[in-house]
């Protein structure tokens, strides 16, 4: 892998509760000037089109952080996000219904976001809230049967994060990006080597100096 096709692969990002437009213009700088993908929250996507180049792929939240929200709700949002010119959106598994055995309801809850708009949808199943194994399967089969086009590990905002057993897991069901931990360019290349396609990290600056090094 080269430096390029590394950068291409990091959503970097900038998403906690207290986000300035400064913080997401810095992002935006650094992720054009190192070749990323930004994901950003929702509210300053507008701002963002207005000046980032035209083709830095901008990921905005769903839902976000803790995916209980109305599946209308959740419809709305991913509606809004497309008019303001978003490309991707990273929606919250409701974890709360996946582990109270609700499977279809979480389903049909990331289905009204799939359906919403034509934009990529990555699924945030959340994995250091699950318990096992079998939640995790469930989680990866309600994306899939949505129609979404990637799932992807955590949040960033549990204890925990991304994993290599989780990201092998995963993969076997929908492209996967590793989120949450990630720190380095050699974190991030035990999620490539697990099946990721995709890492978010906040440090995305650092993953791709360390891989210059």
């Amino acid at each position: 892998m080269d430096r390029d096709t590394l950068a291409a692969r990091i959503d970097h990002t900038v998403l906690g509760p207290t986000t300035t437009p400064a913080d997401v213009e810095r992002v935006v700088e650094e992720a054009t000037e190192y070749g990323m993908n930004v994901c950003i929250p929702p509210c300053y996507v507008a701002d963002v089109r207005s000046y980032a180049p035209d083709d830095l792929t901008v990921a905005t939240v769903v839902g976000f952080p803790h995916g209980q929200h109305a599946p209308a709700a959740k419809a709305a949002e991913a509606e809004l996000a497309h008019e303001d010119g978003a490309d991707e959106l990273d929606v919250v598994a409701n974890v709360g219904r996946l582990k109270a055995g609700e499977f279809d309801a979480v389903r049909a809850d990331l289905e009204a976001v799939v359906d919403a708009t034509p934009l990529p949808v990555k699924v945030i199943i959340e994995t250091p809230l699950l318990d096992d194994d079998d939640e995790k399967r469930e989680a990866c089969r309600a994306a899939e049967d949505a129609g979404a086009d990637m799932v992807k590990t955590a949040t960033g905002f549990s204890d925990g994060g991304a994993t290599v057993p989780d990201v092998e897991l995963m993969s076997e069901y929908l492209p996967v990006k590793a989120s949450g931990g990630v720190g380095d360019y050699e974190d991030a290349q035990a999620m490539f080597d697990a099946g990721a396609v995709r890492v978010g990290a906040s440090s995305g600056v650092n993953i791709v100096e360390t891989f210059e090094e």
